[in-house]
């Protein structure tokens, strides 16, 4: 009796819609759907797979900070609202991490590539005082806008006298006591010619007084050319090509990947993604130059990043399973945290546990 109810209650429903099923053009219409869905969904499964697998398995013990790691720093800094106290306890903290570089806002450039000297007012003074405070670290300038044609009222990079001048505003910075520049022009499309004949100009300016020459740089193809699916169908160069990451790290002292901003809405996905942007960023460079993968010390929430899973925690894990996977003992590699007014205490606790223990901090 339960047997037979159980039949009678399924087979209506089955019978109410097998009608359908029967017509020709629906069910061409229903097999089309499923085929689409099909298509669209099975590569992102396909990468969700694969991102979790690269997050899979445990971190070397030796894949820890190599003492050249890197903090960016915004403008007050350098425009009078930070004062003495402020680079004391910056200093202080610096002692337990494996923070080298600091890269201080002091832009940004102009849309001729000219920077006005009364945008850092403070610098000299912060350059000295941090040079008396924690003589170790080295302080960069770091200089930056948007850049055309994406944004065509930024850098005209294919004009000569913005490559020129941007060249210039690098060397100018050098009088308040600078070690060193560091680029953040975006988006830089993949492939861009002018991008690179501004890094030969700029080395060459700062090489002559000693200087440092860094840069930040976007995201790897995670499958090759993907930069180009991105420019075709939005307009927005998110990746470089392998190729043109390594021409990139070859013309500079240090390289730093803007490993965030990636969509992935899961801590596994997102540290499986960064542990293969790694990878792929030591694979081309060269070894006598600096690469650091960035972490995100800052809190967003929308479509590109995904607050609770885009972690230095996460990241600092995908870094780890990079490095040991692909060079564990390169040397000249390190980490950047962007950036110290949106970092959180957790932040910072998790880039210490995760990066700097066990080894004895600096």
């Amino acid at each position: 009796m339960v047997r037979t109810g159980v039949r009678g209650a399924l087979g209506a429903p089955r019978r109410a819609w097998r009608w359908w099923w029967r017509l020709p053009r629906l069910r061409r219409a229903a097999v089309a759907v499923l085929t689409v869905l099909c298509l669209l969904l099975t590569p992102v499964a396909a990468a969700a797979v694969a991102l979790r697998l690269a997050d899979a398995g445990q971190p070397r013990d030796d894949a820890r900070t190599r003492g050249r790691d890197a903090l960016w720093l915004g403008h007050a800094w350098v425009d009078g609202r930070k004062g003495p106290s402020d680079v004391a306890a910056l200093a202080a903290s610096l002692r337990t991490t494996g923070i080298r570089d600091l890269y201080v806002h002091t832009g940004p450039l102009e849309s001729d590539g000219t920077l006005h000297s009364d945008l850092y007012p403070r610098a000299a003074w912060l350059v000295a005082a941090l040079h008396s405070a924690a003589p170790a670290v080295r302080v960069q300038a770091w200089l930056g806008n948007v850049v055309a044609p994406e944004h065509p009222e930024g850098l005209h990079l294919d004009r000569p006298a913005v490559r020129a001048a941007i060249a210039a505003s690098a060397q100018q910075v050098l009088a308040a006591g600078f070690a060193g520049v560091h680029f953040d022009l975006e988006p830089v499309q993949s492939g861009d010619a002018g991008f690179l004949d501004v890094l030969d100009r700029t080395r060459a300016a700062l090489s002559a007084h000693g200087a440092l020459l860094s840069v930040s740089a976007p995201q790897l193809d995670p499958l090759p050319s993907l930069h180009s699916v991105g420019r075709a169908l939005a307009g927005h160069p998110k990746w470089w090509s392998q190729a043109y990451f390594g021409q990139v790290a070859r013309r500079v002292d240090q390289v730093a990947v803007m490993s965030y901003d990636t969509g992935t809405p899961l801590p596994s996905l997102y540290g499986g993604y960064v542990a293969q942007q790694t990878s792929l960023a030591l694979e081309v460079v060269p070894d006598g130059v600096d690469l650091l993968m960035g972490l995100p010390a800052y809190y967003e929430n929308d479509h590109t990043h995904w607050g609770s899973a885009e972690t230095v925690a996460a990241a600092v894990r995908g870094v780890r399973l990079g490095l040991g996977r692909t060079q564990p003992g390169r040397e000249r590699f390190g980490v950047a945290l962007y950036v110290d007014y949106a970092a959180t205490p957790k932040d910072w606790a998790d880039y210490r546990e995760g990066w700097v223990r066990p080894q004895r901090a600096r």
